[in-house]
């Protein structure tokens, strides 16, 4: 019985190496990676009152309308931020609206 109880103890040991092992190279690739990629952010991190949020004054075209990016919050994006945006889209696309019904109604 002694022959098993120590195959067992051997057993678990080989496991926990195992184990223990797997975690310090699981934290080393992560570390690695956290210093070779930084955050994942193009531009540093901006203030805390500040915002990325940006559109052009004239025209608004698809690529600036995709490449809004908004402050995170705690449950999500500023409200304030979303709400401007889609004011300015919808301003455009009212405008754009009125100018295809306006050439429509020329022809």
């Amino acid at each position: 019985m002694k022959s098993h109880q120590r195959a067992t103890i051997s057993e678990m040991g080989t496991v926990l190496v195992y184990l223990t092992v797997a975690a310090v190279v699981a934290a080393v690739v992560f570390l690695t990676a956290s210093l070779v990629f930084g955050r994942g952010e193009e531009l540093p991190a901006l203030p805390p009152d500040a915002t990325p949020t940006w559109l052009p004054e004239g025209p608004i075209a698809g690529d600036d309308v995709r490449a809004l990016r908004f402050s995170q919050v705690l449950r999500g994006y500023r409200m304030s931020e979303v709400d401007w945006a889609l004011q300015q889209a919808a301003a455009e696309l009212d405008a754009l609206r009125a100018r295809v019904a306006e050439l429509e109604a020329q022809r």
